[in-house]
């Protein structure tokens, strides 16, 4: 893996890859919107290159970047937020985008393709840990579409020649991450002295800090096994609360409204824990950043921005 195709490159996890790559001495294309406000997230670099693009018009992409790639990470994903799961027609066009961005990598050069799905691939679960072989049940248009789009993407992998890997994106947090998050939302009010309101926290959870998910994903470009499906994720689950508890113990403030939001009456997910042995047998990815470190780097990064308030 020398030469790199991202869209997305501006989220949160896009922008923990680009610093991954860039560290690594990759050369790496960005797609990133006109204007955007979002490009002050990456940083200024002689083997960063900034390709102007949207998802309605990723055909465009490959007669912008003026040499072959081998590796394209498709981690862009329309209509997301906390209303994602408002439209189910919405949700659906992602899954040709993702076709698209297949022909893109294709024509491009490159011979590995790497999306971005998620843990609502799964729906609701109540085990220890969930794998690549557990079994899908998405209850939502956005885990509908990210599976439909992992599951046809492999199948024009195959038709075209490209090699191609889906990985599954668990709970990440950490700097950029969409203020409607939990975490997001929760140290923000912390930070301002806000009431805080959770439900009853008892459920197990799994974290991964933005550093370390961005890590993941690079190493699945070096190391990953085509066809695989990796869950990303520490693999370490803990109760919900222990994690609240770290968050207001950082930020300095008491645990509040621990109970104040019931579980909603049709079910709530028990258990989110990745188990992701199969990416360190293939990546040898460990997680790097403990959760009370990575969330001390999220309110230092939200005082110095000035991300709240």
């Amino acid at each position: 893996m020398q030469t790199i195709f991202i869209t997305g490159s501006t989220s949160m996890i896009g922008a923990a890859l680009v610093s991954e790559c860039l560290k690594e001495g990759k050369t790496v294309y960005a797609m990133v919107r006109h204007n955007s406000p979002k490009i002050a997230r990456l940083p200024v670099h002689e083997n960063l290159h900034l390709v102007e693009g949207y998802l309605d018009s990723l055909s465009s992409l490959p007669e912008k970047v003026p040499e072959k790639c081998d590796t394209f990470y498709h981690i862009a994903w329309g209509n997301t937020g906390a209303r994602r799961n408002d439209s189910t027609e919405l949700q659906a066009i992602n899954i040709q985008y993702t076709l698209d961005a297949v022909r893109a990598a294709k024509a491009m050069g490159c011979t590995r393709f790497i999306g971005a799905g998620s843990q609502a691939e799964y729906g609701p679960k109540n085990l220890d840990v969930i794998g690549p072989e557990t079994e899908t049940a998405p209850v939502n248009p956005y885990g509908a579409s990210k599976l439909a789009a992992g599951l046809l993407a492999r199948m024009l992998c195959r038709e075209i020649g490209m090699e191609c890997i889906w990985p599954r994106i668990f709970s990440t947090y950490g700097i950029y991450d969409k203020e409607s998050s939990m975490i997001s939302s929760s140290l923000r009010k912390m930070l301002n002295g806000e009431k805080t309101s959770f439900s009853p926290a008892e459920h197990r959870w799994d974290y991964l800090f933005s550093e370390d998910a961005g890590r993941a994903f690079y190493l699945m470009g070096e190391k990953g096994k085509d066809g695989s499906i990796y869950c990303i994720g520490s693999g370490q689950g803990r109760v919900l609360r222990e994690f609240i508890e770290e968050m207001a113990a950082c930020c300095g403030v008491p645990v509040e409204g621990i109970g104040d939001i019931p579980y909603p009456a049709s079910g709530r997910i028990r258990n989110l824990c990745a188990d992701i042995t199969n990416l360190t047998e293939d990546t040898g990815f460990v997680p790097q950043v403990s959760f009370k470190e990575g969330i001390a780097r999220t309110v230092e990064w939200m005082r110095n921005e000035r991300c709240y308030g």
